[in-house]
């Protein structure tokens, strides 16, 4: 594959950690077809067995293999490896999400690429969800949910890695959660019971619950991480819609839901550990319009749609998944 473009300008190589998941799937739709972009490195525990040929697939364990040969030459790793589930192994959930997240800035750093980082709006501690606030609100995620702590603690990686590298562009990625109709049943392995009914997974009950939150196609997001891995911008940036899903958050109801979620949990009869009930509750609503302005970022979807679209995956029977999103 070669590395200059028509008019002689160099183009870039890109690594993607986690390239198998759900916001790694829509990345590479978007890298590969870029003129800017000359190779893509897709990096997973398990490559699908059938690849577009235009991706070079790594199969490589962030928390053990040597990530040197896969970084280098690179000019951007966009990290996007995080273990969710089983949520009841924090011990493992760390390994990966804190500790293999130490291990690729770490390399990357060291072969002069620049760090796209998948945070989360989780990362923020407890904020307003009747205004959107900007990347200056303050993080340290919520106490009592691993997800959220060790995203907090993983940007405190990047600090360090910045004052260790000061030569290093430090992109984070704070996206809101994120929805494609290739991801439905991923995303419903992963946060909800086995026998949830489908008439439960209906957009208009969704937009009522009492609580607020943003949903973002995982094609936008996409689009925001490629203009941040190839462009030139640092710093942190939101990623998320402004129609927010949900109705005023009726801050009562997590009295109630975090035990029955603690029992159900505990119990093995639900996968999402109580902490997303706080989080759910107390996450703030985020700003877009830093990525609006400085990565000229127009999501084609609201959130609605994107919610809308993730929740009829959710409810159809279960379908072979794609190569990419069953390799992971």
């Amino acid at each position: 594959m070669s590395n200059t473009s028509p008019g002689n300008a160099r183009r870039q190589v890109v690594a993607v950690t986690g390239a198998s998941g759900n916001i790694g799937t829509a990345l590479l739709r978007r890298l590969v077809p870029d003129p800017r972009v000359g190779e893509v490195r897709a990096i997973a525990r398990r490559p699908p067995d059938e690849a577009r040929p235009e991706v070079r697939w790594i199969a490589a364990d962030i928390t053990a293999d040597d990530l040197a040969e896969a970084f280098d030459g690179v000019d951007a790793v966009v990290h996007l490896a995080w273990r969710i589930q089983p949520s009841w192994d924090v011990a493992a959930m760390e390994r990966v999400n804190v500790e293999g997240s130490r291990r690729v800035f770490e390399v990357a750093a060291r072969a002069g690429a620049a760090i796209v980082h998948a945070s989360s709006v989780g990362a923020y501690g407890p904020g307003p969800q009747d205004r959107l606030v900007d990347e200056s609100w303050p993080l340290g995620g919520h106490p009592g949910h691993p997800y959220s702590l060790q995203k907090a603690r993983v940007e405190g990686l990047l600090d360090v890695v910045e004052d260790a590298f000061p030569g290093t562009r430090v992109v984070r990625m704070r996206p809101g959660l994120v929805f494609q109709r290739a991801a439905g049943q991923e995303v419903r392995r992963y946060f909800l019971p086995r026998h949830t009914p489908g008439f439960l997974l209906q957009p208009a009950l969704v937009q009522q619950l009492p609580v607020r939150f943003q949903a973002v196609h995982a094609d936008d997001v996409a689009a925001a991480f490629a203009e941040a891995a190839l462009g030139d911008r640092h710093g942190a940036f939101n990623v998320a819609t402004t129609d927010p899903i949900g109705r005023p958050t009726v801050g009562a109801l997590e009295h109630l839901a975090r035990p029955l979620a603690a029992l159900s949990w505990r119990a093995h009869l639900q996968p999402v550990d109580p902490g997303w009930v706080r989080l759910v509750f107390r996450c703030p609503l985020i700003d877009p319009a830093r990525a609006q302005a400085e990565l000229h970022w127009r999501p084609a979807h609201s959130g609605a749609e994107a919610l809308a679209e993730g929740l009829r995956a959710m409810a159809e029977p279960p379908a072979p998944a794609s190569d990419a999103l069953a390799a992971h």
